[in-house]
C-alpha cells in the first residue's frame, strides 16, 4: 500500500512539474507580449538623431534628456508644461514608436544612493511612461534610428564598425554592414537616405522592405535630412557648406557659404552653428537660404527641436540648455527643466 501511495505521489509531483514547465513557456507570450511597431513609423527627426536625439516627440508628448538631472529622462507637454521624470537613466539617441520608447542608456543615473539601480549601458526599450526597461543590446552605440518594426544602429569594437538591425521582439542583432551607416534621414514609406562613408560621401537610397542598396546621387555629402523632395546635407568638398539638393530635378541649392558644424530643420526653417575663429554663432535662415539672421553669438552643439522650440547647450558643456521658440529669435534658458531635476533630486 506504501509503495501505491509513493508512486502516486511521484506521478503526481512529476505532472505538476510538466504543467509548470508548460506554464513557464506559455504564459509569458499572453503576459509579456512586446507588441509590434506599426508600419511607418520614423522614431526621431533625421536632425535630431544627428544631435545626438536628446529631445523627441510622439503623439503629443516630448521625451528629452535632462541635463540638469544627469541627461536622465524626462517628458513634458510641447509647451513645455507638466514636466515628469520617468526613469532615472542617463539617455540620448531618443526614439517612439507604438508602445515603447527606445534608447541609449550611458549609465543608470545622474544620482547616487538608496533607490537608484545601478545597470548595464546599452540600447533600451522601455513603455511610454519609462517603465519595464528591458537591455536589448549591451555596448557602445553611436546612432540610432526606428524605421517600422526595426532599429538600426551603429556600434563600434575592438574589430571595427558594425551596423545592425534588431526587432525588437526578437533582441537579437543582424549585421548588415561593416562600415559607418547611419540611418537617421528615415521616410514614412520605409525609405532610407544615407552618405557613404568608405569610398565615397555619395547620397544612397536603401529599401528598409527589400533590403535594396542604390546609388540616389553622386554628390560628397554628410548628414542628409529629407524634407519636401530636397536632401538637405554639408557639402564635403566645399567646406562643409549647407547645400540642398533636389531629387526630382538634380539641381544643387547654396543655402550658404558658412562652415557648418552641426544643423536641423524646423517649422520650414533651418538652424545651424556658424564654425568661424571670429564670428561663430547660431544662425537661423529660411529653406531657400534667405533672410539669415543670427540667434545667439558663440559655440553651440546639440541642435534638437520639437514642433515648438529649438534647443541647444554651448560646445562642451551641456548646462545650461538653452531655447527659443521656432521663428523667433530670443534665446532664454530652459528654467522649466532645471526646477523640476531639483525638486527631483531633493
Amino acid at each position: 500500500m506504501q509503495s501505491k501511495k509513493q508512486t502516486l505521489l511521484l506521478a503526481v509531483v512529476v505532472v505538476l512539474l510538466i504543467l509548470l514547465l508548460i506554464a513557464a513557456a506559455i504564459l509569458p507570450r499572453y503576459f509579456n507580449t512586446v507588441k509590434p511597431v506599426p508600419a511607418g513609423t520614423v522614431g526621431n527627426r533625421a536632425g535630431n538623431s544627428y544631435n545626438e536625439g536628446l529631445f523627441c516627440e510622439y503623439n503629443g508628448v516630448v521625451y528629452f534628456s535632462n541635463p540638469y538631472d544627469g541627461g536622465t529622462l524626462y517628458s513634458m507637454n510641447p509647451d513645455e508644461s507638466n514636466i515628469q521624470k520617468l526613469s532615472s537613466a542617463s539617455v540620448s539617441h531618443l526614439n517612439a514608436g507604438g508602445n515603447y520608447l527606445f534608447y541609449f542608456q550611458s549609465q543608470a543615473s545622474g544620482n547616487s544612493g538608496l533607490g537608484y539601480i545601478r545597470s548595464r549601458h546599452g540600447v533600451y526599450r522601455a513603455s511610454l511612461t519609462g517603465r519595464n526597461a528591458v537591455c536589448l543590446y549591451e555596448d557602445i552605440i553611436f546612432n540610432m534610428q526606428l524605421v517600422g518594426n526595426n532599429l538600426y544602429f551603429l556600434s563600434s569594437a575592438a574589430d571595427g564598425a558594425h551596423f545592425y538591425r534588431m526587432s525588437p521582439q526578437d533582441n537579437t542583432p543582424e549585421e548588415l554592414a561593416r562600415t559607418y551607416w547611419d540611418f537617421s534621414c528615415a521616410l514614412s514609406d520605409g525609405t532610407v537616405y544615407y552618405n557613404g562613408t568608405e569610398n565615397n560621401h555619395y547620397l544612397y537610397r536603401y529599401n528598409t522592405v527589400s533590403g535594396g542598396t542604390s546609388v540616389a546621387w553622386e554628390g560628397n555629402l554628410w548628414y542628409p535630412v529629407y524634407d519636401n523632395g530636397y536632401i538637405y546635407y554639408l557639402d564635403v568638398s566645399e567646406n562643409y557648406r549647407l547645400c540642398r539638393y533636389s531629387l526630382s530635378e538634380g539641381v544643387v541649392e547654396v543655402l550658404t557659404h558658412d562652415r557648418v558644424d552641426c544643423y536641423n530643420l524646423a517649422g520650414g526653417y533651418l538652424y545651424y552653428q556658424r564654425n568661424s575663429a571670429t564670428e561663430p554663432a547660431l544662425i537661423r535662415m529660411d529653406l531657400n537660404g534667405q533672410n539669415a539672421e543670427m540667434i545667439m553669438e558663440g559655440n553651440f552643439t546639440n541642435i534638437n527641436v520639437t514642433s515648438r522650440y529649438v534647443y541647444f547647450t554651448a560646445f562642451g558643456t551641456d548646462m545650461p540648455l538653452y531655447q527659443t521658440t521656432i521663428g523667433g529669435t530670443g534665446v532664454t534658458t530652459f528654467d522649466a527643466a532645471k526646477v523640476a531635476a531639483e525638486k527631483n533630486i531633493k
